[in-house]
């Protein structure tokens, strides 16, 4: 009778950590059209504070490549040249997410889903290596993702974002037409199309956050 009475609560947890893996790609003076002409890879961690089941904020450090060649592009360049390069990034990011629904698990009555759709919004920082230069460059991160709790400390999730970078020279190339870019003015941006896996850990105390 006693168990009946008394029903069970799900353990909360304030944290997550786990790897990402994924895919890259690249829009700019070298590819104008297909995001994914010439995808390369992406590689990284990240660590996610949950606010609660609505709100979390995520820190991830990743190491990329992207890549472009203009060869077969409709695009015409003065005096019919091609450009390619092979870029390799560090990249930074730190980002707010919104749940659309209320993400994790607990009693019925709050409604929590398993799995819900999310939306994704920062601020981030690329150190860029290209054909032997260095250029590091401010982003904004924007996207979209899914995440599916697995197990009670388990999740998996994934995410594709585009991040704008304003340095236009994370790819070696810019001006190539002779208009002088600006810091909100250019042409390079790159996704991360991502998928994670997190542990969750840091037990939330029930009584000081309110969960009944």
């Amino acid at each position: 009778m006693l168990c009946a009475v008394l029903p069970g609560v799900a353990q909360q947890y304030k944290y997550e950590a786990g790897p990402m893996v994924g895919m890259t790609g690249y829009l700019g003076e070298a590819n104008n059209g297909n995001l994914f002409k010439h995808p390369s890879f992406t590689v990284g961690g990240m660590f996610r504070y949950v606010h609660n089941s609505r709100w979390a904020f995520k820190a991830n450090l990743s190491y990329a490549g992207i890549r472009g060649h203009s060869m077969y592009d409709e695009t015409w360049y003065p005096d019919g040249a091609n450009y390619q390069f092979n870029s390799h990034l560090i990249d930074l990011g730190l980002t707010a997410e919104f749940n659309f629904l209320n993400y994790g698990r607990g009693p019925l009555y709050k409604k929590y889903k398993p799995i819900s759709p999310y939306m994704v919004a920062g601020v981030g920082f690329v150190f860029a290596i290209c054909d032997g230069h260095n250029q590091a460059s401010f982003t904004i991160p924007l996207g979209i993702g899914v995440k599916y709790k697995l197990k009670d400390k388990v999740n998996l999730g994934f995410e594709f974002t585009m991040r704008k970078e304003f340095s236009d020279r994370i790819d070696g190339l810019s001006d190539l037409f002779g208009i002088k870019h600006s810091f909100a003015k250019n042409t390079d941006w790159y996704s991360f199309a991502t998928f994670t896996a997190t542990f969750e850990f840091g037990k939330r105390c029930i009584k000081c956050n309110h969960i009944d």
